[in-house]
């Protein structure tokens, strides 16, 4: 049996009394990559076979421990003019065009295809996520986990924050 979860290594076999040509053993292998399966055939000795596994692959794991960080709006612009993230407004389109940030993404946390577009985002780039006041962005988070998003900063306070501390704002 695999227990992705806890990273064990399992091994499977017959009963070890059954003469060497029935026997059977698997195993995931350090760093639990590849998946090895060993049998011994008769008059052909052991024969070893290995297999990509990313889906066993930590790195490539969807559930990956995602960091998630809070900011403020003068940290938040500061992270935005050094354009060390994506910035991902969940707020609705209307909401939107009447002010955002400027290269803003704006992906509807209300709309039915919201995961699968924030899933086209490049999950390894740090993401900072935002609505209106704090709450569609802090209920989005985890779904940005669910993603295997690596980083994700959250606005706190949200649009109006960003508004009350006079930052720039775009408009459509």
């Amino acid at each position: 049996m695999i227990d992705n979860h806890a990273r064990s290594v399992s091994i499977v076999r017959t009963d070890p009394f059954v003469r060497w040509p029935s026997r059977a053993a698997c195993a995931i292998l350090p760093p639990m990559r590849y998946v090895a399966h060993l049998t011994v055939v008769a008059g052909l000795g052991a024969v070893l076979a290995l297999a990509a596994a990313p889906a066993l692959a930590a790195d490539s794991a969807p559930n990956a421990k995602t960091a998630i960080t809070h900011a403020d709006a003068e940290k938040a612009e500061k992270l935005v003019k050094e354009k060390k993230v994506v910035v991902v407004d969940v707020r609705t389109p209307a909401e939107y065009d009447a002010g955002h940030i400027a290269g803003a993404k704006n992906i509807d946390f209300q709309a039915p295809e919201f995961e699968q577009r924030l899933g086209a985002l490049d999950k390894g780039k740090t993401c900072l996520v935002h609505c209106a006041a704090g709450g569609r962005s802090t209920r989005s988070l985890e779904v940005f986990k669910k993603l295997g998003f690596k980083e994700v900063v959250h606005l706190d306070g949200g649009f109006k924050a960003w508004e009350k501390a006079q930052k720039p704002v775009e408009k459509r």
